[in-house]
């Protein structure tokens, strides 16, 4: 989480961010270039939007289908209750199945929705069984992406 208000950016910061979103392997010199900065300036700007949490961390986005998942599956999760002891183990349990890339907890009809991805229906099925097992897992349904659409990793600033 940032300590710094949204507000509190500057059009320099947001140009840093949007930036960086596009291509986090810009160098510093590349990146004061584009924003109209010195090399320090920028610098100093880019560590304290990392010290305030507005930067939460770098990565490589890599080809789900290259590495043989390319199946995506929305799956909705109802649990059998929802106090907090119930809902803090399944979080803990949700959180060592490494094919889940996403869980929210959801208002509504289901408890949680998750983003999961798969090589095929077989694989599918093989985690269906490990979701059904984790602690409180009432009922599971799913629902295959057929294709992406669109996929956005760069938040609009």
């Amino acid at each position: 989480m940032s300590n710094i208000a949204p507000s509190g950016l500057d059009q320099i910061d947001k140009a840093i961010l949007t930036e960086l979103q596009r291509d986090g392997k810009l160098s510093n010199v590349q990146l004061a270039e584009l924003v109209g900065l010195s090399e320090s300036a920028c610098l100093r700007r880019v560590r304290l939007l990392e010290q305030t949490g507005i930067i939460d961390r770098y990565v490589m986005l890599v080809d789900q289908g290259a590495v043989g998942k390319p199946g995506n599956v929305f799956v909705r999760v109802t649990l059998d209750g929802q106090q907090r002891e119930k809902l803090a183990s399944f979080e803990e349990a949700i959180g060592s199945v490494p094919e889940v890339m996403e869980c929210y907890l959801m208002s509504g009809d289901v408890d949680y929705l998750l983003r999961v991805i798969v090589k095929d229906t077989d694989d599918y099925l093989r985690l269906h069984n490990k979701l059904t097992g984790l602690p409180g897992v009432l009922r599971v349904q799913s629902s295959f992406a057929l294709r992406t659409v669109l996929s956005k990793t760069a938040l609009p600033i």
